[in-house]
């Protein structure tokens, strides 16, 4: 017969069994995604090896992404991380060039987190392109009904359209970056635009451009020279806005000395193209004859008249 004290150590026993099976059910039940109970001589053991692993691998694509970010100017990567755009992103920041509208910053919108210049150099080459091939049909067009025109195709405009071009797509810019940093000063240089977004801003900023040389081909002046305003006007408009809130902070003669000389420079650059790529033709054939022929005439009838009086 069981005494009183070894009933109550059964009990007891039993009792502790039974919390033992709850804590191990509890933990299941808790334990995170990837851990796995490995028992071990009658307890219960977490295996995080698998979450050690997914540490492992993000601290060391972390690692890896800080050498992409400090990479040697020498090295690919260097520049790979400029041309790290999608079509999508590409396209998002050719609409936002299109629709000027204020408040809405370029670069804040579109180019902050990662300016590239895969856009602004193919939108510059495609530029060089347009330009050439637009005014050598310019040219065939307007001179296509004079007998003495042969028409010749002018290789040499397709070198002089891209260093003008590019020339214009860097230079300006970096010109502009370097007196936007002296200007801001040390303490406030940290919020100014950086010399990539400065250039992708611009090269963005000529996608109308393109469009625009092709119509240049219709030989009607009046809308050339309308084509040039509303282009001015948008495109114009792109770097006005991106540009005046970092120099509404100066004082307001270099602000607006600044805005007046970048619209200029945009300007000049685009009727510098109109007047060299899109002569209009000279025909010195037909007036001159016309003026000869109604010389003539003249000297006829002041010779008729004379003799008759």
């Amino acid at each position: 017969m069981a005494t009183p004290d070894a009933l109550k150590l059964k009990e007891f026993e039993e009792t502790s069994e039974l919390l033992f099976n709850a804590s191990s059910v509890s933990t299941n039940s808790t334990v995170s995604r990837g851990s796995v109970l490995v028992p071990v001589e009658g307890s219960v053991k977490l295996d995080m090896s698998e979450d050690d692993e997914e540490e492992g691998q993000e601290e060391k694509s972390e690692l890896l992404g800080g050498e992409r970010e400090f990479s040697s100017f020498w090295t690919f990567e260097y520049y790979q991380s400029f041309f790290n755009v999608d079509t999508l992103q590409v396209l998002n920041r050719v609409r936002g060039s299109l629709w000027p509208l204020p408040g809405r910053n370029i670069v804040k919108r579109h180019l902050r987190s990662n300016p590239d210049l895969y856009g602004p150099f193919w939108i510059c080459v495609t530029l060089v392109f347009s330009m050439t091939i637009s005014g050598n049909i310019s040219t065939f067009l307007s001179q296509m009904g004079d007998p003495k025109y042969q028409y010749r195709p002018q290789f040499h405009r397709v070198s002089v359209a891209a260093v003008t071009t590019f020339s214009y797509a860097w230079l300006v810019p970096l010109g502009l970056w370097g007196f936007l940093t002296l200007r801001q000063g040390a303490e406030r240089q940290t919020g100014g635009y950086s010399f990539l977004e400065t250039v992708c801003v611009y090269g963005y900023s000529l996608f109308l451009y393109i469009p625009t040389t092709m119509l240049w081909t219709i030989p009607l002046e009046w809308l050339s020279w309308l084509l040039i305003l509303v282009t001015m006007a948008i495109s114009g408009s792109v770097l006005v806005t991106t540009f005046w809130p970092m120099l509404r902070e100066d004082t307001k003669t270099v602000a607006i000395t600044t805005l007046v000389t970048v619209v200029l420079l945009h300007a000049l650059f685009i009727i510098g193209c109109k007047l060299y790529f899109f002569q209009t033709a000279v025909r010195t054939g037909r007036p001159s004859s016309l003026l000869l022929h109604s010389s003539s005439n003249v000297t006829v009838a002041l010779t008729s008249a004379a003799k008759e009086s």
